[in-house]
């Protein structure tokens, strides 16, 4: 059977996944893509082997059975609603956005849809949820990033904290990881993500650090439990958006062949 996919958001990561797609993944193909730049994404989509149409957020729930979302989080809910309403696969990328509306779940359990959240720029997500299921006391997750990842972010803004010309780790926010994905919605949604798999976003905890040392994205995961007791620790190369790593699309591209494997590994 095939699947038909739909990319909301044609940037860094929507190019990367449509053109996996388009080269060949078992039993997809791509229906459709959505951007803000229409004339900019026809140009980029017309050298695929089999071009797409650009279309509307709310008309790729017509088109197609799954849905990316990888557009900036304000959009969040103009692209889950409508396909959800119609019984699609959400995988989203904007799982910040979704701790703000998770009424959206019970609207997806109404019309027999689903929202996914891959793994994304993370690692150990599978070993977290088994975790959780022993009973965990702390998840702690510390970031760190090369201070032009981290500019302009709203919690930056508000507080009026400066990244520009640092000389050394500055730590810019501590704190839930509820907190951290409204303060920082384009760079750390890895906290919304450990959060739903783990012990919820109020009780994640949450360091943030600009370091102008680095030039990749850093992510060290502490859990303690009593199933088990680790520590993850991942190095991500930052995409052409200094805000995402290149491992994000990738991790969507191996969630969509995923659903159509006859063998799945992982949890």
């Amino acid at each position: 059977m095939v699947q038909r996919v739909a990319i909301a958001g044609f940037g860094a990561i929507g190019k990367v996944v449509a053109a996996h797609i388009d080269r060949g993944l078992g039993g997809l193909v791509l229906a459709a893509v959505s951007a803000r730049d229409v004339a900019r994404a026809e140009q980029a989509i017309a050298g695929f082997a089999q071009p797409a149409p650009v279309l509307p957020l709310g008309q790729l729930g017509e088109v197609a059975d799954i849905i990316v979302e990888c557009a900036p989080a304000p959009l969040f809910r103009d692209i889950a609603e409508p396909a959800l309403a119609q019984g699609r696969i959400l995988i989203t990328l904007s799982c910040g956005a979704l701790l703000d509306n998770f009424d959206l779940v019970g609207l997806a359990e109404r019309h027999r849809g689903r929202i996914l959240v891959p793994t994304g720029a993370l690692l150990g997500l599978d070993a977290v949820q088994a975790a959780v299921l022993g009973g965990v006391s702390r998840i702690h997750m510390i970031t760190r990033k090369p201070p032009n990842g981290l500019a302009g972010a709203p919690y930056l803004e508000e507080n009026q904290i400066s990244v520009r010309d640092l000389d050394s780790p500055l730590r810019v926010f501590d704190g839930s990881a509820r907190d951290a994905a409204r303060g920082f919605p384009a760079n750390v949604n890895v906290a919304a993500a450990l959060a739903l798999a783990g012990i919820g976003p109020d009780r994640t905890t949450i360091e943030i650090w600009a370091d102008p040392a680095i030039t990749r994205n850093m992510h060290r995961i502490e859990v303690e439990g009593e199933a088990a007791r680790f520590t993850l620790e991942i190095e991500n190369v930052p995409s052409e958006n200094p805000k995402t790593g290149r491992l994000t699309p990738l991790s969507v591209v191996a969630l969509l062949r995923k659903l159509s494997s006859p063998l799945a590994i992982g949890t």
